[in-house]
């Protein structure tokens, strides 16, 4: 898998990691809790939120996935780094036109700031997987502590933040990703993720380029990743409009990366 580490230009993301530390969770609703993460059978209207979700959490496979769940012509649309007020409302829209769900890697600062956008991603049926906190390329190199923090901490704001809903996949920054923070999300129902086509939207090529990248690297694997934040996304928006139609004609169809 790449390591497409992006380092450039997120320093905005550290600013804010400070407020990433000890957040707690708020009591979750039962109704959106259902939509994704499952109904929690035979629990008490009394029972603390956060027990409800602990016995709800259910280990996954270690291994890092790719594969979609819509089988050899499936493909995984992926969204990186948001929640953005600008951007994300944007790529929401494009993704109803077109009926396709999407899983959006959110950071957890960003998901603690944007908590009604978190909500619309969830009520449009799309899935969140957990991005890190600050979105450190680097936390590969850091102890298991801080490894430990990022994406724990994380965990807890996208899902404080989405109402209830807990993200269901782990990416490492940049791909980042050791043994120990697979382990680690995989026992908290995380599955890793990785990806097949990295678009390098985040770079801005143009518009032709990020298309140009879909069609010549999809026979990598179905996992393509795109961003909704870190930037002017306008020329992710436009590609998606393009991609998302003319592989609907060339007989794919839209999944989520197998669990």
């Amino acid at each position: 898998m790449a390591r497409a580490r992006h380092s450039g230009g997120r320093g905005w993301y550290g600013k804010v990691l400070g407020a990433a530390l000890g957040v707690t969770l708020l009591a979750a609703g039962a109704s959106v809790w259902t939509a994704q993460a499952g109904a929690v059978g035979g629990s008490s209207p009394k029972e603390p939120a956060s027990a409800r979700q602990a016995r709800a959490v259910k280990p996954v496979a270690v291994t890092i996935v790719h594969a979609s769940d819509k089988g050899a012509r499936g493909v995984n649309i992926t969204i990186d780094d948001g929640p953005d007020p600008e951007w994300t409302p944007q790529v929401l829209d494009v993704l109803r036109e077109y009926g396709v769900k999407a899983t959006f890697c959110m950071v957890g600062t960003q998901a603690q700031a944007h908590p009604d956008l978190v909500k619309k991603v969830v009520a449009a049926g799309h899935r969140l997987c957990d991005h890190s906190v600050s979105h450190d390329t680097t936390m590969d190199k850091k102890s298991e502590a801080y490894q430990s923090q990022q994406i724990l901490d994380a965990e807890r704001m996208i899902t404080e933040a989405s109402g209830g809903v807990r993200p269901m996949y782990y990416r490492a920054p940049g791909g980042a990703f050791t043994p120990y923070s697979r382990k680690l999300a995989a026992s908290r129902g995380m599955r890793p993720l990785g990806w097949n086509v990295d678009t390098k939207d985040f770079e801005r090529p143009g518009t032709d380029a990020i298309v140009a990248t879909v069609e010549r690297e999809l026979p990598n694997g179905p996992t393509l990743l795109f961003h909704d934040a870190g930037g002017d996304r306008s020329q992710t928006v436009e590609a998606l409009s393009r991609i998302l139609p003319r592989l609907k004609e060339q007989g794919y169809a839209f999944g989520f990366p197998v669990r």
